[in-house]
């Protein structure tokens, strides 16, 4: 069976090297996870403590985004000459870094090298979404959603044990002279090295060139067999680089915008912390647990009809956020669980549509390129919700999220309408 038969049947050209592949990434997911999780929730505090004032205490976020953007584009090069490997590894290895830099600045005190290390510390966000890519390079077209997904669900587990580990690991810092805060930070830093390692050390072959080579020697084959692609093949990768990177970037506006502002809703409606921290767990979790079934989805389906599917929940999801009284728990709950759902939906769909239409040539650069639109799009959503709410209500947000997310439907059905 040829290499194009063998990719038309839907079966991958390496089918045990893509199992192995999935299995390194979910060890190193799993890892990354729990030191992205475990950073993130005691960022702002650690930085309100030393600053004493809650004045700057959301620049953590803003700092692990534009770290997080910056990384994108330095994985996605790295990627594109040297392969996956040391991409990614280079990518956790500097979070890894930035951790050891923010435990400098809790037991030295020392504000500004906090916010140097928090952005440094932003490249694992970064490279912890970048190796989604990875699962999908040498995955069959048919298979590549489920691929995708197989990568993002590791996550989770991870992103559920890092919190949970924060009280024990603040214990050690105290032991070891540090600050209590800064004890998730020490996971962090280990979580961050070890998923390098894994990465460096097991990573083989790397999916990225392997994929190359594949497709070099089949568009050979091609070009001998007189069926080389032309300048339609290339409007077509054009197209699908636009139309995946607007499901990804307007699914990640919305969704940040949203939840970002949904605590501080539910504050001035007399909630706790712990009826907020609910909330965004419920959301988190409907994040990424969906991630089997929407690759499956994709898969089945077609990207279009969940990327279509993405715009619609996150409107229902605006509506019910909007039409929701304050003090009403599981009302928010269930409108941000539909909110992580759409966002669930727009990355897979968005991730599986780039990677079909991207030439392994180019493609680590690209994906690089379309996360540092993601990643911008997110920091746009943060800081623009604060601003509406301010000057509106939070319904009002809520409500033009949702209509945004409709600017997916008619895209998806002009694309529809080109391709066979």
């Amino acid at each position: 069976m040829t290499r194009t038969t063998t990719a038309a049947a839907g079966i991958s050209p390496r089918p045990e090297v893509q199992r192995r592949i999935l299995t390194v990434l979910v060890a190193s997911q799993i890892l990354s996870g729990a030191g992205l999780a475990a950073g993130v929730t005691v960022g702002a505090l650690l930085a309100q403590d030393m600053l004493g004032s809650t004045s700057l205490a959301g620049l953590p976020s803003a700092l692990f985004t534009a770290g997080s953007a910056l990384a994108a584009v330095a994985v996605g090069r790295v990627s594109q000459a040297r392969g996956r490997r040391p991409g990614l590894a280079a990518g956790y290895l500097t979070g890894a870094v930035g951790s050891v830099g923010v435990l400098a600045a809790a037991v030295l005190d020392q504000p500004v090298l906090l916010f140097v290390a928090l952005f440094v510390y932003g490249a694992g966000t970064a490279t912890n979404l970048q190796a989604r890519y990875a699962g999908a390079d040498l995955a069959a077209p048919a298979h590549r959603g489920r691929a995708v997904s197989t990568v993002l669900v590791a996550t989770t587990l991870g992103g559920v044990a890092g919190p949970n580990l924060a009280a024990p690991t603040g214990r050690l810092a105290e032991t070891l002279g540090m600050p209590h805060l800064a004890g998730p930070f020490i996971l962090a830093g280990l979580a961050y090295a070890l998923a390098a390692l894994v990465l460096a050390v097991w990573l083989r072959p790397d999916p990225l060139l392997l994929a190359r080579t594949l497709a070099e020697k089949e568009a050979a084959a091609d070009a001998a067999g007189g069926d080389a692609a032309g300048p339609a093949d290339l409007s077509e990768g054009r197209g699908g680089v636009a139309l995946g990177g607007l499901v990804m970037v307007l699914s990640q506006l919305v969704m940040v915008a949203i939840m970002t502002m949904t605590p501080v809703h539910m504050h001035d409606h007399g909630h706790g912390t712990a009826a907020s921290g609910l909330v965004i767990a419920v959301h988190i979790g409907a994040m990424y647990l969906p991630s089997p079934l929407t690759g499956w989805l994709v898969d089945r389906h077609g990207r279009l009809k969940v990327a279509a599917a993405s715009g619609l929940t996150l409107l229902a999801s605006g509506i019910l956020a909007a039409l929701a009284p304050g003090d009403s728990v599981p009302l928010l709950a269930l409108a941000l669980a539909l909110l992580g759902v759409g966002w669930n939906f727009g990355l897979v769909a968005g991730t599986a549509i780039i990677t079909d239409t991207v030439p392994p040539a180019t493609r680590a650069r690209t994906q690089g390129l379309v996360d540092v639109a993601v990643a911008v799009a997110g920091a746009t959503g943060g800081m623009a919700s604060g601003i509406m709410v301010a000057a509106t209500s939070y319904p009002a947000l809520a409500l033009a999220g949702g209509v945004l997310s409709l600017a997916l439907l008619p895209v998806v059905a002009a694309t529809a309408r080109r391709r066979p």
